[in-house]
């Protein structure tokens, strides 16, 4: 089973959006089945086999999570920070302002799933390998 410390290590190499694809891949080796983002404080639950879990603390102060969603503007903000243009806690603040409360990496099926207050699914898109 993998500790809160391995997955602190893999994801102090990430320095932008850019990056995601290699943390991915040490996530893999470690034994995450996926991970769910918590946008209001940035505390991330891991998950593994067997129903294992993890969760890190809180990572920042605190982010308001819009109710209404942005789709459109989200997705802007999304490639912007894909392309390296935005740190991650620039693009935490933009997904509450787009009203995106988390998003769950699922690394068996390759996907990143972001999710409004509701849980309604928003956005889809698959991890490139």
């Amino acid at each position: 089973m993998f500790t809160i410390e391995q997955v602190k290590e893999a994801h102090a190499k990430v320095k932008s959006g850019a990056d995601f694809p290699n943390y991915i891949q040490d996530l893999i080796i470690l034994g995450v089945k996926g991970y769910d983002t918590y946008v209001n404080d940035g505390h991330v639950e891991y998950y593994g086999v067997n129903n294992y879990t993890v969760t890190s603390e809180e990572k920042y102060s605190e982010i308001k999570v819009e109710d209404h969603t942005n789709k459109e503007r989200f997705i802007e903000f999304l490639v912007a920070h894909q392309d390296g243009q935005t740190d991650y806690i620039t693009f935490c603040n933009h997904s509450g302002q787009c009203g995106i409360a988390k998003w769950r990496v699922d690394i068996i099926e390759m996907t990143c799933t972001y999710f409004n207050k509701a849980g309604d699914e928003i956005l889809i898109e698959k991890i490139p390998g």
